[in-house]
C-alpha cells in the first residue's frame, strides 16, 4: 500500500455484486475491504453505474488517502465497448467528486479498463475557464494510475493521448470568437503540434487562395474584416509515397449568417461552428501522439461569416476551384461553400485512400438525429462505415447512417444561372449537403459518373447509371465520407465525462479509426 501514501484521494470501482474491481480486491487487505463494503451498505449503496459515495479515515494505518471515492460499476461484462464505458464513467465521477472536494493528487484505479479510465478521468476533469481571473479558475489536479490489467494495445498512456486530443478540439471550441479568430486558431495549432515529429504545419493566406481560384471559399470570408487562413497539415508516418487518409474540418470560427441573418437566440454558440476544424485537427495531434504508422493530411479553411457592404449577397454567383458555378441562394449555408474549394483541393491533389470530412453543416441533421447521442454519417463506402461505426462504439462516440444518395442531386442542381445552388429547401436538406459536398470530391463527381441520367420531377425521380450502387471500394474509388456533427456539437449540461460546453467530438472516434485503420493493409 506504500504506493498509495503520497495521494490525497484514491477513486475505487466496486460492483453490483459489492466485489471490487480487479485490481482493488488485490492490492487493499481483505479487512479495510470489508469495512469499505459495511459503510457501502449502511449507506445503501449498490453498485448502480456512476453512483459515488466518498469515504474518509478508511484504512490510514495502511497507507491509504484520507479520502476514497467508492464508483459503482454496474453489472460485471466481459464486453470490450462496456468495460472502456463504465471505466470512463466511473473514473469520471470520482476524480470530479474528489476535486470539489479539495483533493489534488489522485490516484485512479483502472477498474474496468486502463485506457477508459484514464479517458474518463481526463475528460471528466476538463473545465473551459481559462479566461476567468486566476482566483475563479478551477484547481489542476493530478491523476495516476492505481495498478495495472493485462497487456493491450489501449494502455493508460493512450488513454491520455484520446483524452487530451478532445480537450485540445474542446478548447478551441469553447473560445469565444474574439479570442479564437483565424489566425489565433493556427497560432493555436502550431504551439500544440510544434513538438511533435514527422508534423508539418502550413498556413497559407487569401493570396494562396486567391491565386488557387478558391472562388466559393473566398465568397463566405468577404464580409469579415478579420484575415482567412487556409490551414493544411501533414503527419508523415507511413512510408513515402504511400496514400495518404485525408481529414477537412470545416472552420468557420463565427457564423452569424452574413447577409441571411440567424436569429441573435443563440447565436453564441456559433463560436463553436469551427468545431468540425477543432476535431480534425485535435485527431491529428492524437494520432501523431500515438505515432501511428500512416500518413495523414489534415485540411481546414477558416474564416468567419459576417454581413457588411463586402459579403456575398443572396444571388451571387461564385466560382468553385473545379471550375463550377455556384449560386448562393443562402449565405447561411457557407459551411459547403468552404468546404467545396476544400473537398477538391485535398482530393485532386494528394489523392487520399480516404477522405473524411467532419463539419457543423445543418440544424436538419438535429432534427434527424436529435442532440447529443449521434452524428450522421454520409459515405459511399460500406468498408468504411464499417469502420468507423465500429470505431464510435469503442470510443462511445456513435455515427448513424445516412443516405449519400443521387435522388438528392437534382435539388442541388436546379439554379438557372449557375451550375449548382447551395440551398434548397428544407426537406432533407442534411441529405442535400452531403450530396453537394460529394460533387467536389476529384473522382466522385463527373469524372466518376459518366452516364448519369437524372430524370422525373423534383420530388419523385430515379437516377440512372449512379457509381453509388456500387461501393467505392469495389470500383477502386476514393472511399469518401461526410460526418454531419452541428447535432453533437455542444453539450447543453455536464454528464459524466462529458462537460458543457463546446464537445470536441468525435475527435476520439476519428482516431481510433485511424489507429484501427494503421493496422491494416495499405489500402490500394
Amino acid at each position: 500500500m506504500s504506493n498509495l501514501s503520497s495521494f490525497d484521494a484514491l477513486v475505487l470501482g466496486v460492483y453490483k455484486d459489492g466485489s471490487f474491481s480487479e485490481t482493488a480486491s488485490k492490492k487493499i487487505p481483505e479487512k479495510i475491504q470489508q469495512t469499505i463494503k459495511q459503510k457501502l451498505q449502511c449507506a445503501r449503496v449498490n453498485g448502480k453505474l456512476g453512483e459515488v459515495r466518498v469515504l474518509y479515515g478508511i484504512g490510514s494505518e495502511e497507507g491509504l488517502p484520507p479520502q476514497i471515492a467508492v464508483i459503482g460499476l454496474g453489472t460485471k461484462s466481459e464486453n470490450k465497448g462496456d468495460s472502456l464505458e463504465k471505466a470512463r464513467v466511473a473514473a469520471a465521477v470520482g476524480v470530479y467528486t474528489l476535486r470539489d472536494q479539495g483533493a489534488k493528487n489522485i490516484a485512479v484505479d483502472v477498474m474496468t479498463s486502463e485506457h477508459g479510465a484514464s479517458e474518463g478521468a481526463t475528460l471528466g476533469l476538463f473545465k473551459p475557464d481559462q479566461l476567468k481571473s486566476a482566483q475563479n479558475q478551477t484547481p489542476s489536479v493530478k491523476i495516476s494510475p492505481f495498478g495495472s490489467l493485462s497487456s493491450s494495445d489501449l494502455s493508460w498512456e493512450t488513454g491520455l493521448i484520446y483524452a487530451n486530443a478532445q480537450n485540445f478540439a474542446r478548447t478551441l471550441g469553447n473560445s469565444p470568437a474574439n479570442h479564437m479568430t483565424p489566425t489565433i486558431f493556427t497560432e493555436n495549432v502550431k504551439s500544440v503540434l510544434k513538438e511533435l515529429p514527422k508534423v508539418e504545419v502550413i498556413v497559407r493566406d487569401r493570396d494562396w487562395v486567391e491565386e488557387k481560384k478558391m472562388g466559393s471559399f473566398l465568397s463566405v470570408a468577404r464580409g469579415s474584416d478579420e484575415p482567412l487562413k487556409f490551414l493544411e497539415i501533414h503527419y508523415r508516418g507511413g512510408k513515402e509515397g504511400d496514400k495518404p487518409l485525408a481529414l477537412v474540418g470545416k472552420g468557420i470560427t463565427f457564423d452569424s449568417g452574413g447577409i441571411s441573418l440567424k436569429s441573435p437566440t443563440g447565436m453564441s454558440e456559433m463560436k463553436i461552428d469551427m468545431g468540425g476544424g477543432a476535431a480534425v485537427t485535435a485527431a491529428l495531434y492524437g494520432i501523431a501522439k500515438l505515432e501511428l504508422p500512416i500518413n495523414v493530411v489534415v485540411i481546414v479553411p477558416l474564416c468567419e461569416n459576417l454581413p457588411s457592404g463586402h459579403a456575398t449577397k443572396p444571388g451571387d454567383v461564385v466560382i468553385a476551384m473545379n471550375g463550377k458555378s455556384i449560386e448562393v441562394d443562402n449565405t447561411d449555408a457557407e459551411g459547403r461553400l468552404i468546404l467545396a474549394d476544400a473537398l477538391y483541393y485535398t482530393s485532386s491533389t494528394f489523392k487520399p485512400h480516404s477522405l473524411i470530412d467532419l463539419a457543423t453543416l445543418t440544424s436538419a441533421i438535429g432534427i434527424a438525429l436529435g442532440t447529443g447521442k449521434y452524428a450522421g454519417i454520409f459515405t459511399n463506402s460500406d468498408k468504411l462505415w464499417e469502420q468507423l461505426a465500429e470505431a464510435g462504439k469503442i470510443t462511445n462516440d456513435p455515427l448513424w447512417r445516412m443516405p449519400l444518395d443521387d435522388f438528392y442531386l437534382k435539388a442541388m442542381t436546379k439554379s438557372d444561372v449557375a451550375d449548382y445552388i447551395n440551398s434548397s429547401g428544407r426537406y432533407g436538406s442534411a441529405c442535400k449537403a452531403a450530396i453537394f459536398l460529394k460533387e467536389f470530391v476529384y473522382g466522385l463527381s463527373d469524372e466518376g459518373t459518366v452516364g448519369r441520367d437524372i430524370t422525373g420531377t423534383e420530388d419523385n425521380f430515379r437516377v440512372e447509371g449512379n457509381i453509388i450502387d456500387k461501393d467505392a471500394d469495389e470500383l477502386n474509388k476514393i472511399r469518401y465520407a461526410h460526418i454531419d456533427m452541428a447535432c453533437i456539437m455542444n453539450a447543453s449540461e455536464n454528464s459524466y465525462y462529458n462537460v458543457k460546453g463546446a464537445t470536441g467530438r468525435p475527435a476520439r472516434s476519428i482516431i481510433e479509426f485511424a489507429r484501427k485503420l494503421s493496422k491494416e493493409t495499405v489500402l490500394r
